[in-house]
């Protein structure tokens, strides 16, 4: 199939895969006679878990790491990810981002003499007094 066709059937637009292929983690079957890409069903699978795993948080460069592997993950029932790898990372960075907000958060908030987090916003912005 074409490029627009398989970024239809991904959910995604052909500069999307284009912009995954430059970096390296979608390669076509090959191309045809008139050299447009061309792609098959196991490339439209690759490119939803591409998509998926960036839904998920994960990064380009993150996938580009691990780009020789995102097949596995085409499997039914695909396999666990074992431990020390790029989910870990991930989480990591997650948790010192959501530290960071939390942080960031509670500032705001005592400079605004808002409520303490974990409280229920009160409507129109104002805190509660």
């Amino acid at each position: 199939m074409r490029i627009g066709e398989a970024a239809a059937a991904a959910g995604t637009t052909p500069r999307a895969l284009r912009f995954y292929e430059q970096r390296g983690l979608l390669t076509p079957h090959g191309r045809s006679p008139s050299g447009q890409r061309e792609y098959g069903p196991g490339d439209v699978a690759r490119l939803r878990i591409i998509r998926d795993l960036l839904a998920h948080g994960f990064t380009v460069e993150d996938l580009r790491g691990v780009a020789d592997r995102l097949h596995l993950l085409a499997a039914d029932p695909p396999p666990r990810c074992g431990s020390g790898g790029v989910v870990e990372h991930r989480l990591g960075v997650l948790d010192a981002e959501i530290e960071r907000l939390t942080r960031l958060r509670a500032a705001l908030a005592q400079r605004a003499g808002a409520s303490p987090a974990g409280s229920a916003p009160v409507p129109g912005g104002r805190p509660r007094r």
